[in-house]
């Protein structure tokens, strides 16, 4: 499952601690904080169902049922869209680069450079962070809190490879493992944190982190497998959940938000499917059950407070558990991490230091959102007062009931008691006098202006069409001061979630990366890992992002401009050597040219036979002025021709045929031998 090596001596009394351990912290989250209804009621508005009215659901079921004429509620969408516009920014800044965190170092380090990016982008494409980190965003903007667990993983793959004897037509599926780093958007609604700090801080600083998922009985069986060692995994099989909610204070919660989603999760809870398969009357060792809560907790522990026995038990170290149900520890796990800290991260996009009294984005549209939703509604429901035509009636003349009916063509008829009266008597109809509803639409486009100035978004960008004439260069400029907000929010981003986040990545690779072969999509080539190589250059090192590209950490426009310099003036040129500055150069920006650098012993050749070449041409000149020579007196007169042999490179090698004596000497000797 991991790097590190599990515990296998836990006693029952340290296991049993364990689990009264994570009962106690999921407690105190669930009774100091109701966080749950809290994000419920973020979703709603996000999701724009928070009316719940008894005119809404009339109006619904009516156009369900096929009446267009009744108008439903509208919620007016500030929250959502704004949410989106946020996230879709931190998108392009993070997570539109290819690879998604590039790596520079020095000139020495530059291989290793390549090795190390080579082996996140791999990681990052397997392991599907972009969508991950996006959703992670989401969760930040709605929430003002979201968290992702970054670890090492092992876990079990298979790898097609031909054998005739399994079968001349396919590939035979040998199993084999992959190991490498895994970055996993945890659910904020089934978060367990210590919420005694800051939710940047407990990374650092907190006492414990972890979740809750939900797993069937396959996939836990499956799980269970690749442990490299699992304890109480009968107790785990039979131990089986209650009801949402009831059967543990912070049990796996499943918000319901949507009256018309198209499946209720929670129903599958009572679904007993071996029963459903026909399997329920098989005679068995373990009686499984239906569904399964696992718990992953990190928490910084005392081990001789557990009575847990390992080395430095009495000095505070940090440990994984794994806990099935609430109830049956099948995991433990010391983490010997070089990183130090609790491999989940939390983000808090809007932070000014009063923790988790900052309002997220979604909670600063809210009431600009409800507002506006309740001045369109006015004009919705002048709409309806339109049509339903109020009036003052005669009940003594005029049943109720025919007033009241919603034909717009049935005839109202009177009771004796009307005959021989005016029937004016018998109904007055009300004036319909609509003076609001254009007010009310004006007020909400300064809705709208409200709440793009407590958020710091325009209309731009939220993709929408601004008339106007302005110029190119001033919308550019409005964009720019218009983004500076986002901006603010990215830098805060990478400071404290990105750059941890780089540094986990790197100092797990450092640590536990193994000998392999990766493909670099960017220069198309399969870059073999020298784990060696990279712990050597550790200290070098800077991983870039969208925020802080590579380019920005070695000033390539710089260094450009420099290469140019050195190459226009030849004195500059006598004291740098050019060919490994530009191979330098190209690699920085992802492409390995090195490859087609010349050899020492090439360049030494090439040089000594240029001298060559030049004597030949200033001995040719010479000879032009003599009568005759023969061919003997020419190659006494002709300084030796330099050999591949004589500087080190076997003839075989990647060398140039070796040069003929300028076609102008034999020019030259076949004029002297005929007397011209």
């Amino acid at each position: 499952m991991a790097a590190n090596t599990p515990v296998t001596n836990l006693s029952p009394k340290a296991q049993e601690a364990i689990v009264q351990f994570y009962r106690s912290c999921a407690s105190i989250t669930s009774a100091s904080w109701n966080i749950r209804d809290q994000m419920l009621e973020i979703d709603k508005l996000y999701m724009r169902e928070m009316d719940r009215t008894m005119e809404d659901a009339k109006a619904r079921l009516a156009n369900a049922s096929g009446d267009p004429t009744k108008f439903q509620n509208v919620t007016v969408p500030i929250v959502m869209p704004s949410v989106e516009a946020a996230v879709t920014y931190q998108t392009s800044v993070f997570l539109t680069g290819v690879p998604l965190f590039g790596v520079s170092s020095t000139a020495a380090n530059a291989d290793a450079a390549l090795q190390m990016e080579s082996i996140i982008d791999d990681q990052a494409i397997k392991g599907g962070w972009t969508k991950e980190l996006q959703l992670l965003f989401r969760d930040g903007f709605k929430y003002n809190f979201g968290a992702a667990e970054v670890s090492w993983t092992r876990k079990k793959v298979f790898s097609p490879q031909t054998d005739i004897e399994f079968s001349a037509k396919q590939a035979k599926p040998v199993e084999t493992y992959w190991e490498g780093n895994t970055l996993k958007r945890l659910d904020p609604y089934n978060i367990i944190f210590d919420a005694r700090y800051k939710p940047t801080e407990i990374s650092e600083r907190a006492e414990f982190a972890g979740y809750t998922d939900m797993l069937s009985h396959i996939e836990l069986r499956a799980y269970m497998y690749e442990l490299s060692y699992r304890m109480n995994s009968k107790q785990a099989y039979e131990s089986g959940p209650g009801a949402i909610g009831t059967a543990f204070p912070y049990d796996y919660y499943i918000p319901q938000l949507n009256p018309r989603a198209l499946l209720d999760q929670r129903a599958f809870q009572a679904v007993d499917w071996l029963a459903w398969a026909g399997l329920a009357e098989r005679k068995t060792n373990i009686s499984f059950k239906n569904s399964y809560f696992r718990t992953t907790l990190y928490a910084r522990i005392v081990p001789a407070d557990f009575g847990i026995s390992s080395a430095a038990a009495h000095v505070p170290q940090i440990w994984k558990f794994i806990i099935i149900n609430h109830s049956v520890l099948i995991y433990a796990e010391r983490q010997t991490n070089a990183h130090n800290m609790l491999p989940i991260l939390f983000i808090q996009p809007n932070e000014d230091g009063l923790g988790y009294q900052t309002k997220s984005l979604a909670r600063n549209s809210e009431p600009f959102q409800s507002v506006g939703s309740a001045l369109v509604n006015s004009a919705i429901a002048s709409r309806r007062r339109s049509i339903s035509d109020r009036g003052l009636y005669n009940p003594s003349l005029v049943d109720s009931k025919h007033i009241n009916n919603d034909s717009a063509s049935a005839k109202i008829p009177v009771r004796p008691a009307a005959y021989g009266k005016p029937l004016s008597e018998a109904y007055f109809p009300i004036p319909y006098r609509d003076e609001q509803s254009a007010q009310a639409m004006s007020d909400l486009q300064a809705m709208y202006r409200m709440n793009e100035q407590a958020i710091g978004q325009n209309q731009a960008q939220q993709g929408q069409f601004v008339k106007g004439n302005k110029t190119l260069f001033e919308y550019q400029d409005i964009m720019s001061n218009a983004s500076g907000r986002s901006q603010a929010i990215s830098i805060l981003l990478e400071s404290q979630f990105f750059t941890p986040l780089k540094e986990l990545l790197k100092l797990n690779i450092l640590q536990y990366q193994q000998t392999a072969n990766v493909f670099n999509r960017e220069i198309e080539q399969v870059i073999p890992i020298d784990p060696v190589a990279l712990r050597q250059a550790t200290l070098e090192f800077k991983v870039s992002d969208g925020l802080v590209p590579a380019s920005k950490q070695m000033n390539t426009e710089a260094f450009q401009s420099a290469v140019q310099t050195i190459a226009a003036v030849p004195q500059l040129a006598e004291a740098y050597n050019l060919g490994p500055m530009f191979s330098y150069l190209f690699k920085s920006q992802r492409a390995d040219v090195a490859q087609f650098e010349k050899s020492p012993e090439e360049i030494q050749y090439a040089q000594a036979m240029a001298q060559w070449q030049q004597a030949v041409a200033m001995l040719s000149e010479q000879l032009s002025k003599m009568e005759s020579i023969t061919p003997e007196q020419m190659q006494q007169l002709l300084p030796p021709q330099p050999m591949p042999e004589q500087f080190g490179i076997s003839p075989d090698g990647k060398v140039p045929p070796k040069p003929q004596p300028p076609s102008i000497l034999q020019q030259v000797i076949a004029n002297s031998n005929a007397g011209t």
